[in-house]
């Protein structure tokens, strides 16, 4: 069992190193979560990343709840929240403080830009890390390839479309279930 104070350190420094949001919060979460502790698997990692689009708030905040309560229930829950949003408030009050001196900078301003295309680079690192451990047969392939097609030209809500493909999953798993026992 994992100790109170470590999964507050654990979320705290996820806190600190995640940029760009909940999307870009996963491959931290992988290596610490699922890589270096093997707390939750990369299938679960997917799962509760899905719920927590699902769910109201702030992804980062509704995934770092989930695992805590996972590991630890209401208490675990409570200090994985804590963890992963304190190191948040106190460096926005920091940067807000200041940056708002600074916003016209070029320097700043070419960080930014950098530092977008960094997070678009890790996420796209964790996208093409999952897919390989989760898309191993057809039928995978088959839900993965409607919802991204579907996403792209449908302009679905997040929730609407991991309801949809979960349903569609759930199907498609009763069909081969039954085609395997005829």
């Amino acid at each position: 069992m994992v100790r109170l104070s470590k999964l507050f350190g654990i979320f705290c420094k996820i806190g600190i190193l995640m940029f760009g949001g909940g999307a870009a919060m996963l491959p931290i979460l992988k290596a610490e979560i699922v890589d270096k502790r093997r707390y939750v698997s990369a299938e679960e990692l997917i799962d509760l990343y899905s719920i927590s689009q699902c769910t109201p708030g702030i992804i980062a905040v509704n995934i770092a709840t989930f695992i805590g309560y996972k590991l630890r229930g209401l208490v675990g829950a409570a200090v994985a929240t804590l963890g992963v949003i304190l190191p948040a408030i106190l460096i926005i009050t920091a940067i807000a403080s200041v940056l708002t001196h600074f916003m016209d900078n070029r320097y700043v301003i070419y960080a930014f830009k950098g530092i977008r295309i960094a997070v678009v680079a890790l996420i796209f690192n964790v996208v093409i890390d999952l897919a390989r451990s989760n898309l191993k047969n057809w039928g995978k392939v088959i839900v993965f390839a409607v919802a991204f097609v579907t996403m792209l030209f449908l302009n679905l809500s997040p929730a609407l479309l991991v309801v949809i493909m979960g349903c569609g999953a759930i199907v498609l798993g009763e069909y081969k279930r039954r085609k395997a026992a005829k």
